[in-house]
């Protein structure tokens, strides 16, 4: 299935949310934490006049020649051992933690780190599992949360936009990252993976209709001029 074709017709939900902030035609600066998954390519194409850069432990995770193409910059950094300081100081208008924060036990931490980062008026989006997935059927690709033995910390709605909220942070959209297009067409969705994959076990085809993940995205407030 093309790419390009899929996720313009199925957009990322963070990427989806993210078009109703910041405008997508102006030359935003975007930091990726956790750049896998074809993450260049799919952010280039919403945000096709900004400057991405992913950071990651390597670069080996469902990346091919054209994403890395689509990367401006690329910073090798383990989230256990970071060094903030080859980021830029200039900051970035966004960062996004996309189904990452759950595989590290130091999320508030990177999270307090990474909100210096950020420009003022700039965005912060966090996605992860939700506490729905705590219950839901064992499933090739996650459906419930201890399907990846890489969890390692679940993290309710609540936590998250508190810790925003301790940054003094704006929380402006929070919830379960639920798209009624994707549940709609999800037997087509099925059936074409029966037909390329030869099986309907997929978790992450029924995220959406399950609420599997929730999302936070915060702003940063301005700088008060006045003062």
């Amino acid at each position: 299935m093309n790419l390009y074709w899929y996720y313009s017709f199925f957009p990322r939900y963070g990427l989806r949310l993210l078009r109703r902030f910041v405008s997508s035609d102006r030359p935003v600066h975007i930091l990726d934490i956790g750049c896998g998954n074809h993450s260049p390519t799919i952010t280039k194409l919403f945000f096709p006049h900004s400057h991405y850069t992913g950071l990651d432990r390597d670069l080996s995770y469902n990346l091919d020649d054209a994403d890395l193409r689509h990367m401006d910059t690329f910073i090798q950094m383990d989230l256990l051992a970071p060094d903030w300081s080859r980021l830029s100081d200039e900051g970035y208008d966004v960062i996004l933690m996309t189904h990452l924060i759950e595989h590290i036990p130091n999320g508030e931490a990177i999270l307090a780190a990474l909100w210096e980062k950020l420009k003022p008026g700039g965005y912060l989006y966090i996605e992860t599992p939700s506490e729905r997935s705590l219950t839901l059927p064992s499933m090739p690709g996650t459906l419930n949360f201890f399907d990846d033995p890489t969890h390692i910390r679940l993290y309710t709605l609540p936590e998250l936009c508190n810790t925003v909220l301790r940054l003094r942070g704006r929380v402006r959209k929070a919830g379960l990252c639920r798209q009624k297009r994707k549940i709609l067409l999800l037997p087509l969705l099925v059936l074409l993976h029966i037909l390329r994959y030869g099986t309907w076990k997929r978790g992450s085809l029924y995220w959406d209709l399950t609420g599997f993940a929730q999302y936070v995205l915060a702003q940063k407030p301005l700088l008060e001029s006045h003062r």
